[in-house]
């Protein structure tokens, strides 16, 4: 019979070395253009950084809008940071320098982490040696989150830390877990699942690891914002943000039933934690993070009651031990092809464009299909294993 030929290594190519060099050209152009880097999500940050360093509020719309606009941001209105108050501290150091001064510095260390991220996840995977970890460092929603200058990398690297800490330093993987708390929206079926695992477990170290690593940052917050928390809760009450759209299933239910019912927005996430749960507890004697835990993430951005494109640098650990799993090669060509779309898109639609809403649910179908073949060896070799006789 002939066999028709692979086209996965070239379409890998073709993704990676776009991708690669599109973020090179950016990253070389950024700290010479001020209008790139003003436009930016970073500006944000660094407009927040130099309110902390002048001992301002955070959450004040005038001051925002006056230090974005000097920088020269052209939005619409002023943007705040939407991170949990004790991520303040991480834009504190912005503020003592200047607007472009920072800005490469600060995607060089998003680039660093995800680079860490990728490598962790690789060698966690018994694959260090193969080519097909580029896929990994060229995911689009963490390059774009590099290029935006946005903080989904920190959420990334700190799931990565706890998978590979939870064994070995389990203190250190629970404070590792600290950096998913900036956004905790995006962790709900996750977070579900892994306080139940500790209950089962008994693994109380990661939990206290957890708690000294939110008591330490809290207190640090205090000691940069003393009135971050009350500040940032006055700017909730009276933000319209909850009332955006982003490319996720919580926002599509929410606007298709009722705008104004914000909860709605939440079932998925409801739903999804449910799901979690049921899927845990008959495995919670086996439970394996590194195999369902990326399986958890992807369903916790699917579910998610807000996100972004970028925020789905979150798929990552899927992605990877899928790839180091999969046993047919052309699932990485799709893979490539998946990415592909998505730098199109990401050149042609706003980020409230509904035409992400695919990317979430094409990541969970693409990593079931990866994960089948071993799911059916793993269920064939226990059927044939003394212990199930």
């Amino acid at each position: 019979m002939k066999i028709g030929r692979d086209f996965s290594p070239p379409l890998i190519a073709i993704a990676c070395v776009l991708a690669s060099l599109y973020t090179v050209l950016f990253l070389a152009v950024l700290p010479f253009n001020r209008q790139i880097a003003a436009r930016r999500d970073y500006v944000v940050y660094w407009a927040t950084g130099r309110q902390l360093a002048q001992h301002g509020n955070p959450y004040d719309a005038a001051a925002l809008n006056r230090i974005e606009r000097d920088a020269g941001f052209e939005g619409g209105a002023s943007y705040y940071m939407r991170n949990t108050p004790w991520a303040l501290p991480l834009a504190y150091p912005l503020g003592f320098f200047g607007m472009q001064a920072a800005a490469l510095p600060w995607s060089l260390a998003m680039l660093g982490l995800l680079a860490l991220s990728v490598r962790l996840l690789w060698q966690m995977t018994g694959r260090p040696g193969d080519h097909l970890d580029w896929l990994g460092y060229c995911f689009p929603p963490a390059l774009f989150c590099v290029l935006l200058g946005q903080t989904s990398i920190l959420l990334l690297t700190g799931a990565v830390l706890f998978l590979r800490l939870h064994k070995s330093h389990p203190f250190l993987a629970g404070a590792a877990l600290w950096l998913c708390t900036i956004k905790p929206h995006l962790f709900f079926p996750f977070a579900v699942v892994l306080l139940a695992w500790i209950a089962v477990t008994r693994s109380y170290r990661v939990l206290a690891g957890g708690l000294a690593a939110m008591a330490g940052g809290t207190a640090v917050t205090a000691l940069v914002a003393p009135h971050a928390f009350s500040q940032y809760f006055d700017y909730m009450r009276t933000s319209a943000i909850t009332h955006e759209f982003t490319a996720c299933l919580g926002d599509l239910l929410r606007d298709s039933i009722n705008p104004n019912a914000e909860w709605l927005a939440f079932v998925p996430a409801l739903i999804g934690s449910v799901w979690a749960l049921a899927y845990f507890w008959p495995r919670r004697r086996q439970w394996d993070w590194l195999d369902s835990g990326g399986l958890l993430l992807l369903v916790s951005l699917l579910a998610a009651p807000f996100g972004w494109i970028f925020d789905q640098s979150l798929a990552l650990p899927a992605i990877m031990v899928g790839l180091a799993r999969a046993q047919s090669k052309s699932l990485a060509g799709v893979l490539a092809c998946i990415y592909i779309l998505i730098g199109v898109e990401i050149n042609r639609f706003d980020l409230h464009s509904a035409a992400y809403l695919w990317t979430a649910p094409a990541w969970l179908l693409w990593y079931l299909l990866a994960r089948a073949p071993w799911r059916r060896s793993d269920a064939a070799e226990a059927a044939g294993s003394p212990s199930s006789i």
